[in-house]
C-alpha cells in the first residue's frame, strides 16, 4: 500500500506542476489510512509534495497515529485474543 501511495503522490505532484487533473486530498488521506502512510511520508519528504500545507500534514499525522494505535491494540493480549477468535493466526507477528 505504501508503494501505491507514493506513486499517487508522484502522479499528483506531476499533475500539479502541469496544471492538470489532480488526485483529491481525501483520496490521498484514505490511502494513508489504509496502511500507505509510510509511502505518504516519503512522498511528502522526497517529492516535497503537500509538505507545506499544515492542514494536510495534521490529517496525515492523524492517519499515522490511527495506524500505529491499531497495530499496538492488535499486538496487545486482548488484540491477540480477538484475532484468535476471528481465526487469524497472529503468532508469526508476535514478538
Amino acid at each position: 500500500m505504501s508503494v501505491i501511495t507514493f506513486i499517487c503522490y508522484a502522479i499528483d505532484k506531476r499533475a500539479a506542476q502541469q496544471d492538470s487533473w489532480r488526485i483529491s486530498e481525501s483520496r490521498l488521506h484514505w490511502l494513508s489510512l489504509l496502511g500507505g502512510w509510510p509511502g505518504a511520508m516519503l512522498g511528502q519528504q522526497h517529492l516535497r509534495h503537500k509538505s507545506s500545507k499544515r492542514s494536510f500534514r495534521v490529517i496525515l499525522w492523524l492517519t499515522v497515529f490511527i495506524n500505529v494505535s491499531l497495530l499496538g491494540a492488535l499486538m496487545s493480549p486482548q488484540g491477540q485474543a480477538l484475532l484468535a477468535q476471528l481465526g487469524v493466526n497472529s503468532s508469526r507477528f508476535a514478538p
